[in-house]
């Protein structure tokens, strides 16, 4: 694990603004709703992926395509070209920005290819809106890109204000700039999906959403707790779990629950083995755990009637909460804890719960902050049916993906789709004394792949 004062220097080799011509040249006022506003004291979105370097044919290939002279300039000239069609990334006082870092003396891609835990974020998010909020929006860039040269890799790190974007959208963008980069649709063709700026068309059926009124009392900034941890004090790590042991870990929820009649998913069943054994952690080290709780985002789009197209641009997402006594879930076991979650799931459906979340912030708005969050309360950051190792910018798909030090806590757990086709990545963010806990804890580590 990689500590603060082993952090190499970083020298920036340029900045550059990117001055997108939107698609179209009207200019419209596009409303927040509640599922934007509630994100509002929360820092950017800092999601980065890590690449190989392409070899010299495959970088003339990439040049020819855009007429550039580098591979940095090849990357502005496509992000340019991606905020043609999304233009609100690009529509605040100050356009998004592009930064670059030379490479370093030393390789981290072969570490990282041993040693799947490495934290790469105290590298590469150092330069990047690091400690901006989304309220910051009216001053600072909505997008930031931060691409940092390495002996043998590349990592394309990307900041966003959530306002903006939550990772349907934000996917949605990035997945649309690895096909620019790589030759697709490069001068005049539109990009395979156009995200729906335009919410003006949509039919969202929620009386009252035009009369929002949030009074000064949310606005003072200093109600922010000092307490929240800082990134000096939590760490990350990433514990990878192969199709086969995602299936093993569904198997086994369903066969401890018969009544789930084999509907409990591999995501449930895997975030129930997380938990329950972050859990377990904990209270061996403290006998006074109490009550814990896991929220998983709900994706609203396909659960409103009529439905949200998926190209709708914006946040469309609403907690799901699972609280329980820590003692059941260790107690129950895996396919009980899963049944929680999967009849959580299960009770969002339909549009009442999303109108329901919907009205009740229009009537007293509530807005997420992660500082002093209680004990054992769990956050689902991302989601794996994301396309995130189908970003190929033209020189093959990305080896890893990182979060940043951005709106990190004691209990963050982010997950991707990985790279082989069924299989989960977790990135756990706890204090060390848990995750050093976990990573010798058997009945976790028998589901994580041994090699990493």
């Amino acid at each position: 694990m990689t500590s603060q004062d082993q952090t190499p220097k970083i020298r920036i080799l340029s900045t550059s603004t990117i001055n997108a011509v939107p698609l179209t040249e009207s200019v419209h006022r596009i409303n927040l709703t509640p599922w934007d506003l509630e994100l509002l004291f929360l820092e950017h979105t800092q999601i980065g992926l890590l690449f190989l370097k392409p070899n010299p044919q495959q970088e003339a290939t990439i040049l020819s395509k855009t007429n550039t002279a580098s591979l940095i300039h090849h990357l502005k000239a496509s992000l340019e070209r991606t905020l043609h069609f999304f233009s609100p990334s690009s529509a605040a006082s100050q356009p998004p920005i592009l930064t670059t870092v030379p490479p370093p003396v030393s390789s981290l891609i072969a570490t990282t290819m041993r040693k799947g835990h490495f934290s790469f974020m105290q590298l590469h998010w150092t330069r990047i809106l690091l400690g901006t909020h989304n309220h910051d929006g009216v001053s600072q860039p909505l997008l930031a890109v931060q691409v940092t040269e390495l002996v043998d890799g590349l990592f394309i790190g990307c900041s966003i204000n959530h306002l903006l974007a939550d990772a349907t959208s934000f996917w949605h963008f990035f997945n649309s700039w690895a096909e620019i980069s790589r030759g697709e649709n490069v001068v005049h063709d539109p990009i395979s999906k156009l995200p729906i700026l335009d919410r003006d068309q949509l039919t969202l059926d929620l009386v009252g959403s035009s009369d929002i009124k949030i009074y000064n009392e949310y606005l003072i900034l200093d109600k922010v707790s000092a307490a929240h941890e800082s990134p000096c004090l939590l760490r990350d790590r990433v514990f990878h779990f192969t199709k086969e042991s995602v299936a093993k870990l569904k198997a086994r929820a369903n066969k401890e629950v018969v009544e789930s009649k084999g509907q409990i998913s591999s995501l449930q069943a895997v975030i129930a083995h997380v938990w329950r054994s972050i859990i377990r952690c904990r209270s061996a080290m403290n006998s006074g755990t109490q009550e814990t709780t896991f929220e998983i985002p709900i994706g609203a789009r396909q659960r409103l009637n009529p439905p949200l197209p998926e190209e709708y641009f914006g946040n469309s997402v609403f907690p799901g909460i699972v609280t329980t006594e820590a003692w059941k879930i260790l107690e129950n076991g895996l396919g009980w804890t899963s049944r929680q979650i999967h009849k959580m799931v299960a009770s969002a459906n339909g549009p009442d719960k999303v109108k329901e979340f919907y009205m009740s912030w229009i009537k007293k708005p509530n807005f997420l902050q992660f500082d002093g969050l209680p004990s054992n309360h769990f956050i689902l950051i991302n989601s794996p049916r994301f396309d995130v190792y189908g970003n190929d910018f033209g020189w093959g798909k990305p080896v890893a993906a990182r979060s940043g030090r951005a709106n990190g806590f004691d209990g963050r757990i982010t997950i991707y789709g990985g790279f082989e086709k069924g299989s989960l990545e977790i990135e756990a963010c706890l204090f060390p004394e848990t995750l050093s806990a976990l990573v010798n804890d058997a009945e976790f580590m028998e589901f994580v792949k041994s090699d990493f």
